[in-house]
């Protein structure tokens, strides 16, 4: 039997930071069912949802809360099995956003869904330069969840409305991933 464990780890970035933490998923024949990872500001990040024999777990999460004592911060969460049926028949779109960079545009979209009973599964951001002016320009990718009774029409014209009140341009497409 299986136990599974949900891992936030932040710390200074340096190479080599991933090999030893999927290691030490390993030496405790543990498996990484989903992870993201990313150098945020210089610091980073892995958020990861691991899996480890239940006669291996309470060493491990022990093994593991010990990375506080080399400086990182962590934190570590018991995941129970999720009801998979929770979301039947919802659709799952994907919401690309583009857009000079300003206060409260996650907000703005993050809010819009919420209030549509729009669950986001992943969400991505990020700042670039534009390539001729160099204006920084905001961008987000994410996976949403809506409900049976929310078409990808209704969810593209409603964010469109979002979209021309925060001057971005936001597409939504069907997800297949």
């Amino acid at each position: 039997m299986q136990k599974n464990l949900v891992i936030t780890l932040t710390g200074p970035d340096q190479v080599g930071l991933v090999e030893r933490f999927t290691k030490l998923v390993l030496d405790y024949q543990g498996n990484i069912e989903a992870s993201r990872m990313a150098r945020l500001g210089g610091v980073f990040a892995i958020l990861m949802h691991v899996s480890v024999p239940e006669e291996q777990f309470d060493a491990f999460r022990e093994r593991v809360r010990g990375l506080r004592e080399e400086g990182y911060k962590l934190t570590t969460s018991r995941s129970e099995e999720w009801d998979a049926n929770q979301y039947a028949g919802w659709m799952p779109y994907q919401i690309e956003l583009t857009g000079a960079d300003h206060e409260g545009i996650l907000h703005g979209v993050a809010r819009h869904l919420a209030e549509r009973g729009i669950n986001i599964e992943t969400l991505e951001t990020n700042m670039v330069q534009a390539p001729m002016s160099g204006i920084p320009l905001f961008m987000m990718d994410a996976i949403v969840l809506a409900p049976p009774t929310i078409t990808l029409h209704d969810c593209q014209e409603r964010l469109d409305e979002i979209g021309d009140r925060l001057n971005v341009e936001i597409n939504v497409t069907p997800y297949t991933g």
